[in-house]
């Protein structure tokens, strides 16, 4: 007669691992729940985004290479980049822009909308810091208010 190896042993492994791991989980979400409320708490300062360091040097250089950042950046922000019709840009000019001086892009353009309809012409700033990109501002109509436009046609040659 052979003897059958008790399996209360695994059974009982497998208990106290199964205790352990829903201590473990708790402790976790308990952590996570606590990171969590901490974020929500810290303001950081400017709540506004920005995508380069705003060290708030009232002399901002000159954006050299303003051209091809606002292209690449266009190139992501429209929809349908591709048949962009009436493309204008202004060249850089210091505007006011929350208080600090920035130098500011104006641009035109007729993009086709998510249907691949021509929604109209549209009229954005491009705001620059330190010389670079930072973002685009949709409602530009004080900021480009008076802007002399020239032909960009190398927004009308986008692609995807």
């Amino acid at each position: 007669m052979s003897k059958k190896p008790n399996a209360m042993p695994h059974v009982v492994d497998f208990i106290g691992m199964r205790c352990k791991l829903v201590t473990y989980t708790r402790s976790a979400a308990a952590a996570l729940v606590a990171l969590g409320l901490a974020g929500c708490a810290w303001t950081g300062g400017n709540d506004s985004l920005s995508y380069t360091a705003d060290r708030g040097v009232e002399n901002q250089p000159y954006p050299a290479n303003y051209r091809p950042e606002l292209l690449a950046l266009l190139r992501t922000y429209l929809n349908d980049p591709t048949g962009v019709r009436e493309a204008g840009i202004s060249e850089p000019a210091q505007k006011e822009v929350g208080g600090r001086r920035r130098y500011v892009v104006c641009v035109r353009f007729n993009a086709r909308g998510t249907g691949g309809r021509y929604a109209g012409a549209k009229e954005r700033a491009g705001m620059y810091i330190d010389g670079r990109l930072d973002r685009i501002i949709e409602d530009a109509g004080e900021l480009c208010a008076g802007a002399t436009y020239a032909a960009f046609p190398e927004m009308e040659k986008l692609t995807r």
